[in-house]
């Protein structure tokens, strides 16, 4: 799935004790026979299922999940049995008048279900067709806990089974899966149930079913067959995402070892939202929402369509790392997401070059996992996850980030022959099964021929984040005497407790040899480094640390910035900044190489750049700094905006182009006056050309109107919000009403949650937009209207999304807030979120205390 931390914490890496709810493993599916038939228009379904199962050990008793499923007949082999559903725990238990013995038998399920119009189970996307006409479209979003709101089943990783589906349609209408249809039935009263072929054994939360008024499109990649399936007329936009489909098939089956195993490969292309995901990676059948497969020529920016190559090309990669082999519980969640965010890096570095991907990841992923893990609310990349709650919340920038970090780190370390070795071994010796993270280390460790499970371990069983810092090198006959200490980075008090790790490290001169070395324990060490000159710590930034120099090598860094390779450039970028927001040095260190970056420099030192200004302006929003920063940033990048121009060159670099779209942003939300004018001249021409705004910078233009719109300039947008009928766009504008940076227009926006105009997806991004700039408006509105804005929400995200609305806010006041509602609405085990956000609050403030001297010189400097 693809789309958002204490001190020491070991977990077990073998297979965990029985969690809290966890099905007992006495009984186990075999192969499911499910048929639904869904109203679409009365929001329900209705259901039968025949599952062979296979009894481990004698019992009276049958466990399984179900929820919100009300069930009608229950049989064991042929005979009607009494059942119980608990909703607590979501498990339905079948009482046997005697021990069932052991061997195979068969169950029989009958049951109603509802549709639901948030992404869970079995859910509906409305909207509008090309003519105004109202639509529905059926699909099912079932990870990680939702496979029990469609059907009664062994809703856990572990519980692999085979599934034959089938489905009764509207005759107007097309059902998909995730096999092929094996027949199509007419039925006399004008529908068709089809019935798709038997799929290989998987986990329940990859079970997919579609329906709706669509299309598709296919091409052939050796024996497989991908198509696009979109809702009708939009079709073509899916050949991007097809032809790149294509060669990520290639690509994967040669790198894994294994050939895809399916006959076709589904891209469905969704026309909603969610507050959850962007795609879900069902096997055969993967679902994305249109923005993340779809790709319009007319509307979309470079940056969207680099995402639909990533995105796609991380679902894809789930179809190995995830559906063939899966962990056996949510516990090592990371072996799906943190290896499909590293395998859409290393595609996009080796399918498209010119993206500068290595770089990009370190500029802007590696970032997000440091963000998070320097923190009081980091966690480990593996740990025990036992309430539905705590399975939300492991979706995040550490199970996925710090993921992709470690095994890059890995990869890096062993070296690329070595690393797809053993991933290779890893997919043939599991396929079709379930692993734990130790195996994967053990597999790597053979194709090696030497232990990795120590420095594997260090990063996956505690959180925290490594500082190696360099505290002095001494050039004597061509070599460098380096020496080190390591410790923990964090923003605050809790993660800057003592801990080490065993760091893979690279270092040496700019464009001089690379040493490679492990720094290990709290005792300095000295290392030999062949070469000399301007020193750089972790080389290409390949692990996962971050690096502290003495004055002197800080000052060559800032010397010969330009020298350094472009991933060292950011990298330094990155760890200057937040040493300066965690109190480690001066944020003058920062400034001065910020200030080394030359006005040609790469697009993405710029793009960081912006960034980390971004990030100064919002931690002194609403103080007497916000308005100097703003006018800091316009002087800094309004050279750069001036080199890059407005417009779109033929053949200019995708980076370019999306710098461009930074830096329109950027100077619009700071206050540019040129820009401001620009996006409120473009917006003005929708009236009489839709496509009147450029796609390259369709997005960031609709943003900047958006944030500076007068009270009649949000009404002229809530005017062409209503009546825009492609569902995206729709979308977007939603989103936009809700940026605006006058109070009173956030309180309109709001006002709008009220009303019947916008579907609860929609009403759930509207909130999240206006809790951007107005944290404390959006918290206190979703309080006093707990009930309805739940009522918008995907369970999954019920428990931190009211909290969520606080993270950005500066007020005092906000912390006791969030506490105070979550010891009234939360159980202990479902605070994980407000950890999280109470941490980002606290750890933004000591930020800002920190360098705000340093700021209030620098922004007088500059004036």
């Amino acid at each position: 799935m693809k789309f958002a931390l204490a001190s020491l914490l070991l977990v077990s890496v073998s297979t965990p004790a029985l969690a809290v709810g966890q099905l007992p493993a006495n009984v186990a599916p075999v192969a499911y026979d499910i048929t639904v038939k869904p109203d679409a228009k009365a929001m329900t379904f209705s259901g039968t299922e025949t599952v062979t199962i296979d009894v481990r050990q004698a019992t009276s008793t049958i466990v399984l999940n179900a929820v919100e499923l009300k069930l009608g007949k229950v049989t064991f082999d042929g005979k009607d049995m009494p059942f119980a559903i608990d909703d607590t725990t979501q498990q339905l238990t079948v009482t046997l008048p005697a021990p069932a013995k052991v061997g195979t038998h068969t169950m029989s399920f009958a049951w109603d279900g509802k549709i639901n119009t948030t992404s869970a189970g079995f859910f509906a996307i409305d909207y509008k067709n090309p003519d105004g006409s109202a639509a529905r479209m059926l699909a099912t979003q079932f990870e990680a806990p939702d496979a029990r709101r469609f059907a009664p089943m062994w809703d856990e990783p572990a519980f692999k089974a085979k599934f034959t589906l089938s489905a009764v349609a509207p005759g107007n209408q097309t059902a998909f899966s995730n096999m092929p249809a094996a027949r199509v039935t007419n039925l006399t009263d004008g529908t068709k149930k089809y019935t798709f072929q038997q799929s290989p054994v998987m986990s329940s939360y990859l079970l997919f079913l579609g329906m709706g008024d669509v299309e598709r499109k296919t091409v052939m990649a050796g024996k497989t067959e991908i198509g696009v399936i979109t809702r009708r007329g939009v079709v073509d936009q899916g050949d991007y995402a097809l032809a790149e489909a294509k060669r990520l098939l290639v690509y994967y089956n040669d790198y894994f070892g294994q050939p895809y195993p399916l006959p076709k490969l589904d891209m469905i292309a969704g026309p909603g939202s969610s507050q959850f995901f962007g795609a879900m990676e069902n096997w055969g059948a993967i679902f994305y929402f249109e923005p993340e497969l779809l790709f319009d020529p007319k509307h979309a920016t470079q940056s969207g369509r680099d995402r639909i190559f990533t995105v796609v090309a991380h679902e894809m990669a789930h179809q190995w790392f995830g559906d063939l082999v899966t962990m056996s519980w949510w516990d090592d969640l990371w072996l799906n997401e943190g290896f499909a965010s590293w395998m859409e890096n290393k595609t996009s570095r080796d399918l498209n070059p010119t993206w500068d991907a290595r770089a990009s990841a370190v500029a802007f992923d590696r970032e997000g996992a440091l963000g998070l893990d320097a923190t009081s609310a980091t966690h480990p990349i593996i740990r025990h996850v036992e309430t539905v709650d705590q399975l939300g919340e492991a979706f995040d920038s550490i199970t996925y980030q710090k993921g992709q970090a470690v095994i890059g780190m890995m990869e890096s370390t062993l070296g690329d022959d070595v690393f797809r070795k053993g991933i290779r071994s890893y997919m043939a010796k599991y396929k079709y099964g379930n692993t734990v993270t130790d195996q994967l280390w053990t597999e790597l460790g053979a194709a090696a021929g030497k232990p990795v499970v120590d420095i594997a371990h260090d990063f996956t069983l505690q959180g925290g984040v490594p500082l190696v810092k360099l505290t002095g090198a001494t050039c004597n006959g061509g070599t460098t005497q380096v020496s080190m200490t390591q410790g923990r980075f964090g923003y605050d008090e809790v993660s800057k407790k003592p801990q080490t790790w065993r760091v893979p490290l690279t270092l040496g001169p700019i464009g001089g040899p690379v040493t490679s070395t492990i720094v290990q324990g709290a005792v300095p060490a000295t290392v030999a480094v062949r070469g000399c000159g301007t020193l750089v710590l972790n080389r290409d930034k390949g692990s996962y640390v971050r690096v502290q120099y003495d004055d002197a090598s800080h000052a060559a860094i800032v010397r010969d910035f330009s020298k350094m390779a472009l991933t060292d450039q950011v990298g330094t970028l990155g760890d200057d900044y937040a040493l300066a927001l965690s109190g480690d040095q001066s944020l003058d260190r920062y400034l001065a190489v910020q200030a080394a970056v030359p006005l040609d420099a790469s697009p993405l030192d710029w793009s960081v750049v912006a960034g980390n200004l971004r990030s100064l302006t919002n931690f002194f929003q609403g103080t007497p700094l916000e308005a100097p920063l703003r006018a800091r940033t316009i002087a800094l990048l309004s050279p750069v905006m001036k080199r890059v121009g407005f417009d779109a060159k033929a053949g200019e670099s995708p980076l370019i182009t999306n710098l461009r779209e930074t830096l329109v942003g950027r100077l619009g939300y700071s206050g540019d006056p040129d820009v401001a004018a620009k996006a409120r001249a473009y917006v003005a021409a929708l009236a009489t050309d839709p496509n009147a705004i450029p796609p390259a910078i369709r997005a960031p233009i609709l943003g900047v109107y958006a944030v500076n719109a007068t009270p009649a300039e949000w009404e002229a947008l809530l005017a062409i919000t209503k009546a825009e009928k492609n569902p995206v766009t729709r979308n977007t504008y939603v989103q936009l009403l809700g940026t605006a940076r006058d109070d009173a227009l956030a309180q309109r926006a709001l006002d709008l949650l009220k009303t019947g105009e916008f579907t609860n997806p929609q009403k759930a991004g509207l909130i999240r937009a206006v809790a951007g700039r107005h944290p404390e408006m959006a918290f206190d509105f979703a309080v006093a209207n707990r009930d309805m804005v739940n009522g918008l929400l995907e369970t999954s995200t019920r428990s931190s999304f009211i909290v969520s609305l606080g993270t950005t806010s500066n007020d005092p006041a906000m912390p006791g807030k969030i506490t105070a509602y979550a010891e009234k609405n939360l159980p202990e085990a479902s605070r994980g979120g407000v950890t999280r956000v109470l941490s980002a609050i606290a750890v933004r403030k000591q930020g800002a205390d920190r360098v705000r001297a340093d700021v209030a010189k620098w922004v007088s400097a500059g004036n």
